[in-house]
């Protein structure tokens, strides 16, 4: 896991307070709601997005690597990296409930796992996820709980996203913490291999 930080994160003081401006799909049998390569997911929210800084991109570019692994091993493919307010990578994943038999084994959950085991604090306020696809219900519940500052998503999710899709449990005032969401980055590159893991799946089924 790297620990180089990346240029203009070298500063960035800790941001303990968040709020809101303005999954991930996990199970195999799933594989019937989503549509071949040729459907898109939704797009996302144009006014949602603040211009593309070159962390996010090579941070998602990551999180996509690990989600090619978890394909690989015949897992949904989402990619989650975690990243500490000063831009170090303290958490990295990708979805592995099949091959652990572990119903919670969600990309964002195994990457906040690790995280706050590197930082020995449950809490990790000022941290960023970097998620490939919009996390589910489950996932938002424990971005809340470790306090994030922010996360940053590729595609939505419109059967399972618990941040804009269904549900917006990170914009929710009603709860104690919120937390900041950018969402596109990567957005085509991100859908495309859900997309593509899908359409194979259904063709092996077909046979």
């Amino acid at each position: 896991m790297s620990g180089k930080l990346l240029p203009g994160f070298e500063s960035r003081p800790l941001r303990q307070q968040a709020f809101m401006e303005g999954a991930p799909i996990a199970q195999m049998d799933r594989a019937a709601d989503y549509e071949s390569v040729g459907q898109r997911f939704e797009s996302s929210w144009a006014h949602h997005l603040a211009p593309e800084g070159e962390a996010d991109l090579v941070f998602m570019s990551r999180a996509l690597d690990e989600a090619r692994k978890g394909a690989e091993s015949g897992e949904v493919p989402v990619g989650a990296l975690l990243v500490s307010p000063e831009g170090e990578e303290i958490g990295r994943a990708h979805n592995c409930p099949i091959r652990s038999a572990d119903p919670t084994a969600h990309a964002e959950i195994l990457a906040l796992r690790q995280g706050a085991k590197k930082m020995g604090n449950y809490r990790l306020p000022g941290a960023t996820l970097y998620v490939t696809i919009e996390p589910c219900s489950m996932c938002a519940g424990a971005i809340l709980q470790a306090r994030l500052f922010r996360l940053v998503f590729g595609a939505r999710d419109p059967k399972a996203g618990g941040v804009v899709s269904l549900f917006h449990i990170l914009a929710d005032r009603r709860l104690n913490h919120r937390v900041r969401v950018r969402e596109g980055v990567l957005e085509e590159e991100c859908r495309l291999l859900i997309c593509s893991f899908f359409e194979k799946h259904r063709l092996r089924e077909e046979r």
